[in-house]
């Protein structure tokens, strides 16, 4: 099968292109998927770099990604008949426990609780573009932070993946959203539905929201870190919470606050994928494809998510 690997840890130059990759083999509760499109996101290129191997097993060679969207080619024998069939449309976020048979890739393999129907609405590359992203706003927001309608929440890098995904599914929720951005980016914040718009390099990001609500939001959402998540604790109000994926490298300061700080690393969960295929159905959510590359450019594609400053999500195509 035609595939992306690395075989040992570097830039955007050591994922390499084959044709000759053996087609993995389906466990007894796995899907095969014959991937149609993969999703890109900034993780591939941490993972690529080798910053997560001290934390995330892996045995090279390498095959990244982690989203997929296609047509399941094969189950296994222990999985229900009933739940999927080959040729079924799909989509799914890939994680395994252990880092080497990823989704850039003619194949890939997951449990099959993990995959669900893609949506009907959009195509693979799209698909392609939600399990991740998708799966951490709603895993921050909804399980972690609790947000609810008539609450207030401050997301930071709202053009990010994650960031665009968590203000809709803050505003699904009834919730009154302020996000972080450019000022080139200001039309795309509000048109995913952001009711405060702050220009990060005007000045002061605390300044601007406490302007608005002096009493502080109800919940900040953190996908930068660093002095972003220090200074994001100064914002909530007394009681609120700091939901981030980043390390809680600043803990200690956010609870000195009297803000609950939260941590989540987003799992693989199929009810939640299908969940967010049914408001991606009802017109709730949108993805916006920031840019599609065949396979074998999957490098001009990490090079472009390094620089930070794609408006939506990036996608490698796969024919065949």
């Amino acid at each position: 099968m035609k595939a992306i690997c690395l075989r040992q840890f570097g830039g955007p130059e050591v994922l390499e292109y084959h044709e000759d990759f053996p087609i993995p083999v389906p466990g007894d509760q796995d899907v095969l998927i014959r991937v149609k499109a993969a999703g890109v996101n900034p993780v591939d290129w941490k993972i690529r770099e080798g910053l997560l191997q001290g934390r995330l097993p892996h045995t090279f060679p390498l095959i990244p990604g982690w989203d997929a969207a296609g047509v399941v080619e094969a189950v296994g024998d222990g999985t229900n008949p009933s739940s999927l069939k080959p040729g079924d449309e799909v989509y799914a976020y890939c994680r395994k426990p252990l880092i080497q048979q990823g989704t850039y890739a003619e194949y890939c393999t997951m449990t099959m609780d993990h995959v669900v129907r893609k949506p009907s609405v959009l195509s693979f590359s799209e698909a392609a573009s939600i399990p991740l992203a998708g799966l951490t706003a709603y895993q921050s927001l909804v399980d972690a932070a609790k947000v609810g309608a008539g609450q207030t929440v401050l997301i930071h890098a709202g053009a990010g993946g994650v960031g665009g995904f968590a203000i809709q599914i803050a505003k699904h929720l009834g919730a009154t959203v302020i996000t972080t951005g450019s000022a080139e980016k200001h039309a795309y914040l509000c048109a995913l539905g952001a009711d405060v718009v702050i220009d990060y390099t005007a000045g002061d990001f605390r300044e601007a929201v406490s302007q608005r609500y002096p009493d502080g939001v109800d919940v900040a959402f953190d996908t930068v870190g660093g002095d972003v998540q220090r200074a994001s604790a100064d914002c909530v109000k007394s009681g609120g919470a700091l939901v981030s994926i980043l390390a809680l490298e600043h803990e200690a300061y956010v609870r000195s606050r009297g803000v609950e700080p939260l941590y989540v690393f987003v799992a693989p969960n199929g009810p939640q994928l299908a969940r967010l295929a049914s408001w991606i159905e009802q017109g709730a959510l949108k993805t916006r494809i920031a840019g599609s590359y065949p396979l074998q450019e999957a490098a001009e594609a990490h090079r472009a998510i390094q620089t930070g400053r794609t408006a939506g999500k990036l996608v490698l195509t796969i024919d065949g």
